[in-house]
Order: C-alpha cells, then structure tokens, then sequence
C-alpha cells in the first residue's frame, strides 16, 4: 500500500507541487486586495458584453441639463419653477414623483406654492445625503417632506476605483434609526399601489413581491474587506440613460409632453448638467477602448427602481455571489485541472487526433472557464474569473516550469547516456524523434578490455563493476575531447561514433587520435584500479571508416540512435584481431584521415561475412596537431630451461570449440610467449590454455588466454602467441619457471 502511494506521489508530482503553491500564491494575492480592482473591471466588461436589455417603460427621467438652465437663467431653480414642475407632471397622474435635487433651504420666490406641493402629493419623495466623506458633507432634506416620511437618502458608496456599483437600500441617519433609500421608496409607492408587498421580513431583511434583498457582505464576490455600512446591495444595471424614458424639464414647463408619457409611471428629476457634478462612473460606462463615460446621479437611482421593480414583478435576477467556501472551491478546481491538463501534455503516446486534442485541451479549457461566468453572470450569478484565470494559468505555466526543470535534469541524465550532441538532435532539431535513418559515412571505433569475461570471474561482481565504471568514466571523457559520439557501452566494450550525428571533415584523423588517446590513459585506469586494490587491465581498438545508416531504430514507444550496416561488423571484426594496447585501422580510415599517422605494421585478414581479404594497418601514434604516440614496449623472451608443457582449445568468440591439443611454451615474457605444437594455428586465433605441471602433468588451476600473433617461420611448429588474460595461479608459475 506504501508503494501504492509512493508511485502515485510520482506519477502525479508535477500536479502535487503545482496545485498547492499556486493555491496559496492565489489566495495571498486574492485575501491581501490585490486583485479587487482586476476583477471589479471584469465585472463590468462582463455588464457591456451582456445582452443590451430592454427600455424599463415604467420609468421616466426628467432631465435638467446646461441648455435648461441657460433658458431658465437661474439655478439652483427657485420654489417657484419648482412648484410648478411638480404641477405640472402631477395633473398627469403619475404612481410616484422623486426629485433628486436637495431643498434644505427655500429658494424664493414661490416657497409657500412649492410648500403646498409638499403637503398634497403624498407619492413625492425628496432627497437628503446622509453620508459624510473628506471631501463631502450630509445634505439635510426639505423639512416638510421629512415630517412626512416622504425623503430617502440617495447616498452612494463608492468602490476603491471610485465606481459605482453598489447602492443602499437603507442608510442609517443615526445607529439604530435606519432610513430607505431614494429609490426603494419610490420602488415601495409604485408596488403598493398594484398590491406587491415590499417591506422586511422577520430575520430583519429588505423584500419586494418574492425577492428577498440580502445584503451586500464585505469580501462578495471580487471586493475584499469594503465598507458594508447601511443595507448595500450589487445593482444590477439595466444600462445608461438610454434605457429610460427622458424628458427635458423645458418640455414638462412649456407643456410639450403627452399625458401618457407621464401617467402611471415614476417620474425621476435630476440635474445632469456639466456644471451641477452630479456625475459618477460606473460599469456601464467602462469601455476597453475608449474614455469612460460617467453616469449622471438619477440615472443610478432609475436603474435601482427598475431592478426593484423587476425583480418584484418579472422576476428579474438580481446580482448573486458565491458563499466563501465555494469561491476558494471553484478557484481550486479550475487550478486543478490546468496541472491535470499541462502535466498529461508532456506525454505524446497516441495517434494523431489524440495529440491534436491534447494540444488544444488547455486552450479550450480556459475558453471554458471563460465562457462559464460568463453564462452565469446571464444567469445572475457573479462568479470570480480573475483569480481562477490567474489560478489556470499560473498552474499550466508552474507544471511547463517544473517539466522544463525536469527535462533540463533529464537531459544531465540523458547525457550519461548519450553525448549532448546526440541529445540535442534528439530534443533540438524538426526530424530528431521521428524513426528513421540517412545514408552517411562515419568512422566507427570499438574497444574491449582483453580478456576481461574470464578475469570478471575470479571477481565478486561488486569490484568488476568498480573496474568498469573507472575504466569507462576515464574513456568517456577521452571521447568527449575528441567529440566523438558514444553509441553505447557494450559489457567492458566502448562504441563510438564519428560523424554522427554531427558530421566534420576530420573525423577519421579525430578517431584514431582519440584511440591513441585512450590507449595512453589506460595508465591513469590502472593507477586508480591499483589504489584500490584491483588488478590492471589491457585494452584492444579498432576503427573502420564507412557508408552507414544513421538514426533512430526502434517503435513509437522505444526507440535508439544508433547506426546500421556492414561497416559496423567489420569495426567489430577489426577490434576482435586486436590484442592488448593494440590499435588496428582499416584501410578505408587511413585513406580518409590522409594525416601524419605511424603505422607500426600491417596484417591481410579475411574477416567472416566480408567477401574478400583486407590489410589492417597497426597504429603507433599520430602527429602534427595532435602528437600523440603509443610507447614501445619491446618485451624479451625469456629460454626456459624446462619447457612448459599445456593442453589448449581453439576459441571461436567466447566458447572453446573442438579437441584439445598438446603443446608446450618454449621462450617466455610477461606477455608473449613462443609455443610449440604440431598443431597448424592460424594467425590471430584465440586460444584457451590450461598448464600442465610436474611428472604427473597435473593441470595448474585458472584459465590462461592468448592470441596467435605470428608463426615463427625459421623453426617448425612454433608460434608466437599474445597473453589477454593471465590468472594468478598461472602467474606465480611463470615467475616459477623464469
């Protein structure tokens, strides 16, 4: 069950690091007000980008704007005037007259007319400003009115951009002594007289017909820790003055109007001159592209009588939020699934159309999330896009982020795998993954320590991969100097590649310096293996230049870079006919280096599977710019007083095949020996030696290797042979015999 857990952990740890971080990330931004502002302005693209709704003919506004106070040459308008506007539009019948204009003091002539108004229009609501800020002060209502509860308060709170999208349903004039705002009561005169109830329930909240008002709380929605002072509500804009009814009060005075614009309906008067600076912005005039507009004071009032009266009467959504709880849960979910989605992109298995749908997945995702709040704000609902998006897309960028940290680790893994020459054409060029291959010519080198299958048995496994990894990590780095590419390590082999996947002119001079090279840092791989208590090794290089096809061989699911053809076995051939310290070339690699190489000798072989003989060429060194030379060893052959006598088998590969034949060493060093045998060997044939000692001709324990150098011409049956793999137990005999 804990390794359940573990790989589940693994499988899914792009998401489990994305998701919590970017999390908290968001709810820090989020809780600390940094994103009220992005999404107060997504609130109102999302009002523009609504369906324009329809004229509210329930409603009227009379206007007052700079030409009618030109014409009337006065302002504020006197008692006079103002009594007779309200006449005027009285004799007309309306269900309610609200004037947002403030009368604290008389204005005469005409006060004691306009005081006679007051008294006989009870569906007249006036005007007071409760609210006090720094740069405004509370505005007392006209005294008559307010001794008949006919005033509401049109104060409006104000967002942190200076918006308007909020609106009192009730202010409090002193703690404890609530009074309802200027456009509830005119709402409140229009229902009772068509029998709709609209008062508070008994938990204390605002309702009209079936719809309860609840009241605007300090972190709904986007906004975060504003003032909720009064009974606030979201006003849910029907639009700007051009979804009302407007008349000017020139009209209304001059008697142009028809007693059907005005009957029945409410009637709103309110200065939307320039001058009077009862202006303020809001959604509804918060275009992308161009300057915002702002909205004169009574036309927020009329859009908060329409949504009253349409909520109460049409059933009309009012704006909803989501409870806390489930904003952070709609929030964790759209990050979620940005990690899900980003964190299955990185893996391509599948046919076409399945990676075409996972390239577009997340792109589609966040259309989604798009298209989402934006049907629910037609719904009614105002549902936070702004830390979801940032959420969705924070995760997506923290899971490529983190990929693209993991591929950059891979790649330092990969490159212990392959050369970055190989990684980079991987990951960096159009073709590098597709399968496939190209016709090139590239120069193959192959080592392999001599004798190293029968000494790895004389070894506990633990130190033979000791001996492994110093001798292939001081080869690996001899190789990148000379930019070759390692195609694989092959058991104590090495395979390298010259020109591929990169080509360059000197690639064949580049292969032999490299094995020169390497042949003269097996010094520093026996240093080391001697400091740690290891016996030292020999090693056998061989190097053929060819036409081969380069690229990837495999399947979708796995594949390898790698090359193919005939020139790769005859690489292999040539460095089979090696023996320790030894370098052979092929003719092809001497041709096409054309360089200062030392050739030390030659050999006609006629490898299996090639049809006709070839000379392989033994390399001494190389010079000019790389001047780099093998040193000689010329061991002395020792006469032994008592030849050794010995059985031996011919080896083909790794097995012994055949009978045994008896032979015995006649002249010794540590390395070579001459050994007789009426056996005709041929040249470069491994053999397979056990000692035979004493009288008895008791067999000496541990296998001794060798390979035939060259027949010794001047007397019969006597070869030379080359030593790869001497156990202990043979050594101390030859020492014996020395």
């Amino acid at each position: 069950m804990n390794m359940r857990v573990q790989q589940a952990v693994w499988r899914w740890r792009g998401v489990l690091i994305a998701v919590p971080t970017v999390t908290a990330a968001v709810f820090l931004l989020r809780l600390l007000g940094l994103l009220q502002l992005l999404e107060l302005a997504t609130l109102d693209q999302l009002f523009l980008l609504r369906p324009q709704e329809p004229v509210d003919e329930r409603i009227v506004i009379v206007t007052i704007d700079e030409p009618d106070i030109q014409k009337l040459k006065q302002y504020p308008i006197t008692d006079e005037v103002l009594a007779r506007l309200l006449n005027t539009l009285k004799q007309y019948r309306p269900s309610a007259i609200g004037y947002d204009l403030y009368r604290d003091l008389p204005v005469p002539p005409g006060t004691a007319a306009l005081a006679q108004v007051f008294k006989t229009t009870p569906n007249l609501i006036g005007v007071q400003k409760v609210g006090k800020s720094d740069d405004s002060q509370s505005v007392a209502p006209p005294p008559l009115l307010k001794q008949q509860d006919q005033v509401g308060a049109n104060d409006f709170p104000l967002d942190p951009d200076g918006k308007v999208r909020r609106i009192f349903l009730s202010v409090d004039e002193r703690p404890g002594e609530p009074i309802f705002s200027f456009g509830f009561k005119l709402a409140y005169q229009y229902l009772s007289q068509r029998g709709v109830p609209s008062n508070l329930t008994p938990e204390g909240y605002i309702f009209a017909g079936e719809t309860v008002f609840k009241p605007f709380e300090r972190s709904n929605g986007g906004y975060v820790g504003v003032n909720t002072s009064g009974y606030q509500v979201l006003i849910n804009y029907r639009g700007g003055s051009d979804r009302f009814h407007t008349i000017s009060v020139m009209d209304v005075l001059e008697n142009r109007i028809q007693p059907e614009q005005i009957r029945d309906r409410i009637v709103l008067i309110g200065n939307i001159a320039e001058s009077h600076k009862d202006l303020f912005y809001t959604p509804m005039g918060s275009h992308l592209l161009r300057s915002p507009v702002r909205t004169p004071g009574v036309v927020i009032h009329a859009n908060l009588v329409s949504q009253i009266l349409s909520a109460a009467m049409d059933e009309r959504q009012l704006i909803h939020t989501l409870p806390m709880w489930a904003e952070w849960l709609w929030i964790i979910l759209w990050i979620t699934l940005a990690a899900v989605i980003s964190w299955q992109q990185r893996q391509r298995s599948g046919g076409l159309r399945r990676l075409l749908l996972k390239r577009f997945r997340l792109p589609l995702w966040g259309l989604t999330l798009l298209a989402s709040v934006y049907l629910a704000f037609l719904a009614g609902w105002w549902i936070p896009l702004v830390p979801a998006l940032l959420g969705f897309t924070g995760a997506a960028v923290s899971v490529v982020g983190y990929v693209a940290h993991t591929a950059t680790e891979m790649r330092k893994t990969f490159g212990r795998y392959l050369t970055d020459e190989v990684v980079s054409n991987l990951l960096e060029t159009p073709s590098g993954l597709q399968l496939g291959g190209e016709r090139r010519q590239v120069t193959l080198l192959m080592s392999d320590l001599r004798g190293f299958s029968a000494f790895s048995e004389r070894l506990p496994p633990e130190k033979v991969v000791t001996i492994l990894n110093i001798y292939l990590g001081v080869m690996a780095d001899v190789v990148d100097q000379y930019k070759g590419t390692i195609n694989e390590f092959i058991g104590d082999g090495v395979f390298v590649m010259f020109g591929a996947p990169i080509a360059r002119v000197d690639d064949s001079q580049r292969a032999i310096a490299c094995a020169v090279a390497m042949q003269l840092a097996m010094q520093t791989v026996n240093q080391q293996c001697q400091q740690v208590g290891l016996p030292a090794i020999e090693m056998g290089i061989g190097i053929n230049t060819g036409e081969v096809v380069v690229g990837n061989v495999g399947s979708q699911r796995r594949a390898k870079y790698t090359v193919i053809g005939s020139h790769v076995n005859l690489a292999a051939r040539i460095e089979s006919y090696t023996v320790g310290g030894q370098i052979l070339i092929s003719e092809h690699v001497l041709r096409d280096a054309k360089y200062d190489v030392q050739i030390d000798g030659q050999l006609r072989v006629e490898p299996k599977g090639i049809r006709d003989p070839i000379t392989l060429y033994e390399v001494g060194g190389i010079g000019g710019k790389y001047n780099l030379f093998l040193p000689r060893t010329d061991d002395v052959l020792v006469e032994l007083q008592t030849p050794i006598a010995l059985e031996f088998t011919i080896l083909e590969g790794k097995h012994a095949v055949g009978n045994l034949f008896l032979g015995k060493l006649i002249r010794l060093s540590p390395t070579e020996a001459e050994l007789q045998t009426d056996y005709e060997l041929e040249l470069l044939t491994n053999l397979k030696l056990h000692l035979l000692i004493g009288n008895e001709r008791a067999p000496v324990s541990g296998d001794l290797y060798a390979k035939v150098i060259r027949e010794i011409r001047d007397r019969a049956s006597l070869f030379l042979i080359r030593f790869t793999s001497v156990p202990p137990e043979v050594a101390e005999v030859f020492q014996a015999a020395e």
